[in-house]
């Protein structure tokens, strides 16, 4: 039997890439509303009313309104919201199943979810393991750097890039209290605010984002081949994360199409210093593909195959 799901604001960047990745889903029937209509509240209302599972791709406070809409509905859909809204909201469970061995039976049990941000999932991967073994403390001295395709940036930020003369590169969020630093504090379970710099590069999409640690630093002085083994440990099972020694360059733009997160370890030569990154497509593991991987868990449907890459 077909789940049938709606999306409201499908025609942004993240729901077209939702709506390709449900194409090869043979067990959901989309709602879908006319072009004309997106934005007519009862023409919403009467699709959220005709899915058992609503997918929110809109702005924070549309995302607000629109979730407090279709939960008073009745009966009410399953909610998966991809905006920044819920991710830290009471009695929303947050959309990253590799989080610990328990998320993805809590993302299936749940009535309304949260999908990670592209940043937060690449951090918190990265953070959640050291915080479990003991390495570091929750109120360690963090530095987060990250570059992500100007694809995740908004449609100035689009426009921007896709001129003739768009930036090569440029750094934002330089007020540090970007809106991933809630999530990532949250759900790596950090209690000191570590300092975060995003940045963009002049290529549609792709993410790197990279934690430089002093191992001096780290309980136990861990060894590379140490920190490796963790992280292999922790996503043991995990379909949508691999563990690699990282080379001396890593292109943002591997993992491109795929709906997968690599975790990177590298250590110099004295084993004194590391960084620890995560690749992936922020369209992808942070964005769309995520989403999917929780509409599946929701509906009790098979893993979905990652975009571009294996089952």
């Amino acid at each position: 039997m077909s789940a049938a799901v709606f999306i409201d604001g499908e025609a942004g960047t993240t729901g077209l890439g939702i709506l390709q990745r449900l194409a090869g889903l043979p067990d959901v029937k989309l709602v879908r509303v006319d072009g004309a209509m997106r934005k007519d509240v009862c023409a919403r209302r009467d699709a959220a009313a005709a899915a058992d599972l609503v997918v929110l791709c809109l702005p924070d406070d549309s995302a607000r309104e629109a979730a407090e809409l279709y939960e008073s509905l009745r009966p009410a859909p399953r909610i998966l919201d991809a905006s920044s809204a819920h991710r830290t909201a009471p009695g929303w469970v947050y959309g990253l199943p590799e989080l610990n061995w328990q998320q993805a039976e809590a993302i299936a049990a749940a009535r309304l979810v949260a999908n990670p941000g592209c940043y937060a999932t690449g951090a918190i991967l990265l953070l959640r393991p050291l915080l479990e073994a003991g390495l570091i403390t929750p109120l360690h001295d963090i530095a987060i750097n990250a570059v992500s395709g100007y694809s995740g940036g908004g449609k100035s930020m689009i426009a921007a890039h896709q001129a003739d003369a768009g930036p090569a590169f440029e750094l934002y969020g330089l007020n540090l209290h970007h809106k991933h630093l809630p999530e990532i504090c949250e759900h790596a379970g950090l209690k000191r605010r570590p300092i975060f710099v995003p940045s963009v590069g002049h290529f549609r999409q792709g993410m790197l984002v990279s934690i430089p640690l002093f191992l001096d630093g780290l309980a136990g002085r861990p060894t590379a081949r140490d920190l490796i083994e963790l992280y292999a440990a922790h996503y043991a099972g995990a379909k949508r994360v691999s563990v690699l020694r990282a080379d001396d360059t890593l292109d943002p733009e591997g993992l491109n199409d795929t709906d997968r997160l690599e975790i990177f370890v590298a250590v110099d030569a004295a084993g004194e210093q590391a960084v620890l990154i995560a690749r992936l497509d922020n369209l992808g593991k942070g964005a769309s593909g995520a989403a999917v991987q929780n509409i599946a868990l929701m509906l009790g449907l098979p893993e979905p195959n990652d975009v571009g890459g294996e089952s």
